[in-house]
C-alpha cells in the first residue's frame, strides 16, 4: 500500500513541476514579445508608439561617444524608440522632426534636428570662446557657411554620431527601432522642461496612408 502511495506522490509531484515550468516559460516568452519601450516620455496612437528619453547627463553619452560628446558642446541627444504594431511597415521623415522650446513667456522657437555633420562641426570645429553658462537667446538656427577643414578626428566623431543616430527611416511591421536625434540647445537644458517634440510625417508603406502626427509634451515628465 505504501508503495502505491509513494508512486502516486511522485507522479503528482512530476505533474506539478511540469505545470510550474510551463507557466514560468510562458511568462518569459510573453515578456519578450511585449517588451516595453525604454523611455521616459511616451505617446501612442494608430498602432505606433514613440518614446523619448532626453539625455541631460554627461554619463549617458560615454557608451556611444568614448572621446568627445555632443553634450560637451551644448547639444542634447534625444533617444527615440519607435514601435510599430501595424501589419505593414511605417516610414518616418526624419528631416521634419522639430523641437519646440519656450525661450521666455512670450517667445517660442522651433529647432530643426541636426545631422551628423552638423554635430561633428559643432563639437570638433566650433571655437567661439564664449561663456557656455551665459544665457543666449534666441538659440541660433543652422545656417549655411563655409566649413573649416574636416580632419580624421572629425570623420571619426561624425561616424560615432551617425552610428548612434536613427538607423533607418523605415520601421518594419511589428518591430521597434531606436536611435538618437540631436538638437543644439547651447547647454540650456532647462528648456527641455517645457519643450514639445513634433514628429509630423509618418505613413504606412503599403497603403501610403498618413498617420496622425505626434506632439510629445516633455512637461509630462518633470524629471527631465
Amino acid at each position: 500500500m505504501q508503495t502505491v502511495y509513494y508512486s502516486l506522490m511522485k507522479k503528482l509531484l512530476a505533474v506539478v513541476v511540469v505545470v510550474f515550468l510551463g507557466i514560468l516559460l510562458g511568462r518569459v516568452a510573453a515578456g519578450q514579445q511585449s517588451r516595453p519601450l525604454r523611455t521616459s516620455i511616451l505617446d501612442a496612437h494608430e498602432g505606433v508608439a514613440i518614446g523619448v528619453e532626453p539625455w541631460t547627463q554627461a554619463s549617458r553619452y560615454k557608451d556611444k561617444f568614448p572621446k568627445k560628446t555632443p553634450f560637451g558642446a551644448g547639444i542634447v541627444a534625444l533617444r527615440l524608440s519607435i514601435r510599430n504594431d501595424n501589419d505593414e511597415a511605417v516610414k518616418l521623415n526624419l528631416h521634419r522632426i522639430r523641437l519646440l522650446v519656450q525661450l521666455d513667456q512670450d517667445n517660442k522657437q522651433e529647432l530643426e534636428a541636426l545631422t551628423a555633420d552638423d554635430v561633428a562641426d559643432a563639437v570638433m570645429l566650433r571655437q567661439n570662446g564664449k561663456d557656455p553658462t551665459a544665457r543666449r537667446l534666441p538659440i541660433p538656427l543652422p545656417i549655411n557657411r563655409p566649413k573649416p577643414t574636416r580632419d580624421k578626428n572629425w570623420e571619426e566623431f561624425r561616424g560615432d554620431c551617425q552610428n548612434a543616430g536613427m538607423p533607418s527611416s523605415v520601421i518594419g511591421a511589428h518591430s521597434t527601432m531606436e536611435g538618437l536625434v540631436y538638437f543644439d540647445l547651447r547647454g540650456e537644458w532647462d528648456l527641455l522642461q517645457t519643450a514639445r517634440l513634433y514628429v509630423p510625417d509618418l505613413q504606412r508603406m503599403t497603403s501610403n496612408q498618413a498617420i496622425l502626427y505626434f506632439d510629445i509634451d516633455f512637461s509630462r515628465n518633470p524629471s527631465n
